[in-house]
């Protein structure tokens, strides 16, 4: 049997199920299918590592053309 953590050192609910905002998931929807052009249900379609991976490179796009633009002003 594994020893208990303290109870400081647990995370999540019973069994360590995560759970995740619905006002978070929203606000990734919303991002993905702004910059896509995806509907939500082709966005909610996605686990939850591969939306967060284009996230993460919708960010970096934005990065590049926001530092783009600053070099051309």
């Amino acid at each position: 049997m594994r020893p208990l953590l303290p109870r400081r050192c647990r995370r999540g609910g019973p069994g360590g199920i995560l759970t995740y905002s619905a006002d978070r998931l929203w606000e990734e929807v919303v991002y993905v299918a702004y910059y896509l052009h995806w509907s939500a249900d082709s966005v909610l379609d996605l686990e939850h590592p591969a939306r967060q991976r284009v996230i993460e490179e919708i960010g970096r796009i934005n990065k590049k053309i926001s530092a783009a633009d600053g070099q051309n002003e």
